[in-house]
């Protein structure tokens, strides 16, 4: 039977499958943070950037069936987030994108395909507009690219239980563990005002995107998902069913089959 977390009851309690193990993992020192990563296997490189208040922890049902299909897995803790550090600036999606690429040249990644998710979904569209040669391609999942595509903010016992994970995983994880109420705060500033990109920036791009949306997202609108998709030239929009912004952890399977069927259809 295939694993379901659909209420993430599991998640709550344990979080994500822990990573495989590795030797190839560390920090690389960038513009005022330390830029916690790790890689895993064999292959075409892809990067996976987790969400907001998340950490790569959250690819734990990913990064197994990524390795076993023959892709080489890269997970980075964006900036503040994890094992990962930041300075006071306020965050920015584009120096979260800055710290992606000196993750790429310290692992010697020339170009690389993209599975962002939330923040990293953003993180990952604006790497493809602003550095194409290293992109070979963004799965974007559950995110919007300008403040119209959000919905207003309900809280439900599904957000809730992810919310109190992150807490945990933040006190385990992270360098400065007494901050968490400070590091909410600057992330939701940033999700508040970033990113904006009009349609004549997302006509820009000119990479394989697929546009990912769950039938029960709770943050992002679904026209905002089909706005992106008209707007991207040759971008394929994905819908999948019976899940929410969570489906990587909620329906796994799922989830990959929509991943592993983008990367066949790119070359990196």
């Amino acid at each position: 039977m295939e694993f379901q977390d659909d209420d993430l009851e599991i998640f709550a309690a344990e979080g994500a499958t822990p990573l495989p193990a590795t030797d190839i993992q560390g920090h690389v020192e960038h513009d005022g943070a330390r830029i916690w990563y790790a890689a895993y296997g064999e292959g075409q490189p892809v990067i996976l950037l987790h969400g907001g208040l998340g950490n790569s922890g959250n690819w734990g049902h990913q990064v197994p069936a990524l390795v076993e299909a023959g892709y080489r897995a890269v997970i980075i803790d964006s900036r503040g987030h994890g094992r990962s550090t930041r300075d006071q600036r306020p965050y920015r999606y584009e120096l979260m994108a800055s710290d992606v690429l000196a993750v790429m040249d310290r692992l010697d990644i020339g170009k690389a395909a993209v599975v962002g998710w939330s923040d990293g979904a953003c993180t990952g569209l604006i790497l493809a507009r602003t550095h194409p040669v290293r992109i070979a391609g963004v799965l974007f999942f559950a995110c919007n690219m300008d403040p119209s595509g959000t919905n207003e903010f309900v809280p439900t016992p599904v957000i809730d239980r992810c919310f109190s994970r992150h807490v945990k995983d933040y006190a385990i994880l992270s360098a400065t563990p007494d901050q968490f109420d400070a590091f909410v705060e600057a992330v939701a500033l940033m999700q508040r005002t970033e990113p904006n990109y009009s349609a004549a920036d997302l006509a820009e791009i000119n990479v394989p995107v697929a546009i990912v949306q769950s039938e029960h997202d709770e943050f992002i609108k679904r026209e905002h998902a089909e706005h992106l998709a008209r707007n991207i030239p040759e971008a394929e929009l994905i819908l999948l069913s019976g899940v929410s912004h969570f489906a990587p952890l909620q329906r796994p399977a799922q989830f990959n089959g929509a991943i592993l069927a983008f990367l066949a259809k790119i070359a990196v």
